[in-house]
């Protein structure tokens, strides 16, 4: 039994394809919390422009 443990614990050491699946999630999460962040910053100057637009059609 501790063989079989031993050498599923080597397979996944040498398994990256997991890790790379990790690294884009971190990114999305990143490039999320970014967008979020920037909307929110920005939110009340873009909602001033749209009345504007809108109000002048």
């Amino acid at each position: 039994m501790l063989r079989l443990w031993t050498a599923f614990q080597a397979r996944i050491a040498r398994d990256e394809e997991g890790a790379s699946m990790v690294e884009y999630a971190l990114l999305v999460a990143l490039i999320a919390i970014v967008a979020i962040v920037a909307l929110n910053f920005l939110s009340s100057g873009l909602n001033d422009t749209f009345s504007e637009v809108g109000s002048s059609l």
